[in-house]
């Protein structure tokens, strides 16, 4: 019976195997193909496709579908195995085809979730931003610094804003002052406007002469003023304020005129200062001034651009292969008010208040020329010291309440012009700003300032000082309460 049973198995398995056809097995991760790339694996092989689909390993990354997961294209999928409801039968075990592509699928899945490169499709999409880590971080960098360059514009924008605001209201406190100087300035017959110096832009200057009261017809001391505007605004009528008073004590004042920035930078403002000491110093005698007393003087931004001009001369002089058309030797001393000489330091400053560094620096040409240009470093150079062996005694002025320009820029530099041996001095204001000692004050018709540069100048001409002396208190030109908020509102 066991016999007659085997035999009726071993017919029926036979009969089995020559009935079902062959299984098309294709790789569900390799890329569109030619049928020609399939293989057909008859039953007797359904053991081999069981552990090529149960062993993932067997797969190589190499084949995986790349190709249709391109940014703003669809992944497309396909079958892995059709669905049989046929059972093969391999050394006496039954194996679904169904339960084998159910594996296979799952297989795929967990494949997918590893793979960063599918791991952020989104409805057949991949994400653009922020498809890979590494991306992700550079876009985010991106976007940060993006967002603090607008902030950065912001700030500046608000600090201008508020700047220029706080100018208006500045200009309007102490206008009843500036109303009575610009009515000096174009009507009184004291003063000899736009005399030509020069063949550039703006290459004028004003000189204004003392009343000729028959008294002292003999040559008058000479200030060659340059005047500030942080290098941007500068201009000539700016020491108005200055040639009134000076002018009432046999003091003449040439206001030099120079080309601001953008239409000029630093090496530009510094020959357009030069060629104005060099008229003054060649021709003051035609307007009845001494060649023998000069004195150079300047304020804030005119301050480092006249002892820039000033050095710069002396430097020439030193070199007897060079040319000039002014000497060193003609000025009796320079006077700086409320400047800056050295420019590393003062970029630092005004980086926080304006201008800041970014416009600085295209001010002075590039930070490769602020040791040019900073006559604190120029005179401390040994190669210079021929050059600063020229100079002439040095009078600095500044106010111990200046926040725009600091005291210790001034400090500095005399310091620094001790040291090599120039003779040099610091006169400081107490609780006095950048604008306090050069507008409030002679508005006040207490000028602290004027009279320091009056005491210097006649300090030998004991006549001079004698009517000084005399002189009736100057007038006050804008009410106390007007200079005092004008003062605390000044964007200076």
């Amino acid at each position: 019976m066991y016999k007659s049973f085997s035999k009726s198995a071993r017919l029926y398995t036979s009969k089995m195997q020559s009935q079902i056809l062959p299984i098309s097995i294709s790789n569900p991760f390799i890329s569109n193909r030619t049928s020609s790339s399939s293989s057909i694996i008859p039953i007797s092989a359904a053991s081999q496709a069981e552990s090529v689909f149960m062993n993932s390993n067997d797969y190589d990354d190499g084949d995986l579908v790349h190709s249709s997961i391109e940014d703003g294209k669809k992944f497309e999928t396909k079958p892995f195995l059709p669905r049989v409801s046929s059972h093969d039968s391999v050394d006496g075990n039954l194996v679904s085809s169904s339960v084998i592509s159910s594996v296979s699928y799952q297989q795929r899945r967990r494949r997918a979730a590893s793979d960063p490169n599918l791991s952020d499709i989104r409805r057949g999409r991949r994400r653009f931003f922020w498809n890979s880590t590494g991306r992700s971080e550079g876009d985010k960098d991106l976007i940060t610094r993006f967002g603090c360059k607008v902030l950065g514009y912001v700030r500046s924008g608000f600090k201008l804003v508020t700047g220029f605001l706080s100018l208006q209201c500045y200009a309007f406190l102490i206008m009843p002052g500036v109303l009575q100087v610009a009515y000096y300035y174009y009507f009184s017959s004291q003063i000899r406007r736009d005399i030509v110096y020069g063949d550039q832009p703006r290459n004028k200057l004003d000189i204004y002469l003392p009343k000729n009261d028959g008294k002292n017809d003999g040559p008058k001391p000479v200030i060659a003023f340059i005047t500030g505007g942080a290098w941007v605004i500068g201009y000539k009528a700016w020491g108005s304020l200055l040639g009134r008073h000076l002018s009432n004590t046999d003091v003449i004042v040439a206001c030099i005129d120079y080309r601001n920035y953008p239409k000029a930078t630093i090496s530009e403002m510094v020959k357009d200062a030069s060629r104005g000491i060099s008229f003054v110093c060649n021709n003051i005698t035609e307007y009845g001034g001494d060649p023998n007393r000069i004195y150079l003087m300047g304020q804030s931004a005119g301050a480092h651009i006249a002892a820039c001009a000033l050095v710069d001369q002396a430097i020439k002089e030193s070199d007897t292969t060079q040319t000039t058309t002014w000497s060193v030797s003609q000025i009796k001393a320079y006077f700086g008010l409320s400047g800056g000489y050295n420019m590393f330091n003062l970029a630092d400053h005004l980086n926080s208040r304006g201008p800041y560094k970014s416009l600085f620096m295209r001010i002075m040409g590039g930070e490769e020329s602020f040791t040019k240009y900073s006559p604190e470093i120029v005179v401390q150079d040994t190669n210079n010291r021929n050059a600063v062996a020229l100079l002439p005694p040095v009078i600095l002025f500044h106010g111990t309440a200046d926040y725009s320009i600091p005291a210790d820029c001034s400090k500095t530099f005399v310091d620094s012009l001790q040291r090599v041996g120039v003779k040099a001095e610091l006169k400081l204001y107490e609780g006095k700003t950048h604008t306090d000692v050069f507008v409030q004050d002679p508005m006040r018709g207490d000028d602290k300032l004027y009279d320091d540069l009056v005491a210097i100048i006649h300090g030998g001409d004991e006549e001079a000082l004698a009517t000084q002396a005399r002189a009736p208190p100057r007038r006050r030109l804008v009410p106390e309460f007007m200079l005092k908020m004008a003062g605390k509102i000044s964007p200076f």
